[in-house]
């Protein structure tokens, strides 16, 4: 899992740091509003956010993150008062903790808000995310044009993402339910086609098998 962490609290970003690491979690932080947009919201599984900020707060960060993603948030936060409570349970966050915490109880609840966010049909690799319930594939918050069969098979990729998708296997889902005949000259089309409407290159070609989405390495 994958954390973005928007504290400007170095001892607290120290301990937590820590704490993920020694859950098997990676942590990326910033110490600003500024710095938190330029990363957020794209290639986490969640964000935890502050809400005092040196140059803004973290309601507005959450409201430019909801822009673009469904990303789980937890507000972690010494504003305590129940008006601010309420403010970010309302605007959609999935908790809202309040300092001193418990690191033991925010990783338990960081938990529950990944695996609640699991079970939504929305997967992202390397700022490319696919939302199945809408049948439309965003990049860093665009929809990307896409024909039906476009889609379908970004979508085949996607859903296998960092796994090996033989040819075999696309002309079986892809082409065979519709009893259309394909070869290989066609998908390499298709592929191609796809690359051309994507930023990232998150497609990439095994030779002799067929193809895997991964993440673009930085």
């Amino acid at each position: 899992m994958k954390i973005l962490l928007v504290e400007d609290n170095k001892s607290i970003i120290k301990g937590l740091e820590y704490a993920f690491a020694q859950n098997g979690y990676d942590c990326e932080y910033c110490v600003s509003f500024n710095e938190a947009m330029q990363k957020a919201p794209f290639n986490y599984d969640i964000a935890v956010l502050d809400i005092t900020l040196p140059d803004g707060n973290g309601f507005d960060l959450f409201g430019k993150i909801r822009k673009y993603s469904d990303l789980p948030v937890i507000f972690l936060t010494a504003v305590d008062d129940e008006d601010s409570v309420v403010n970010g349970l309302e605007l959609g966050a999935d908790d809202y903790i309040t300092k001193p915490f418990s690191t033991r109880e925010l990783i338990a609840r960081i938990k529950r808000a990944a695996n609640k966010n699991s079970k939504k049909d929305i997967i992202t690799v390397s700022g490319v995310t696919l939302d199945l319930d809408k049948s439309a594939v965003f990049e860093n918050g665009k929809q990307l044009e896409l024909t039906a069969l476009e889609y379908k098979l970004l979508s085949l990729l996607m859903q296998n993402a960092g796994k090996v998708v033989t040819r075999e296997l696309i002309f079986e889902k892809i082409w065979d339910v519709s009893g259309n005949f394909v070869n290989d000259n066609t998908l390499t089309v298709y592929i191609k086609r796809i690359r051309k409407k994507l930023d990232a290159d998150i497609i990439k070609t095994v030779k002799g098998m067929g193809y895997q989405v991964a993440e673009v390495s930085k």
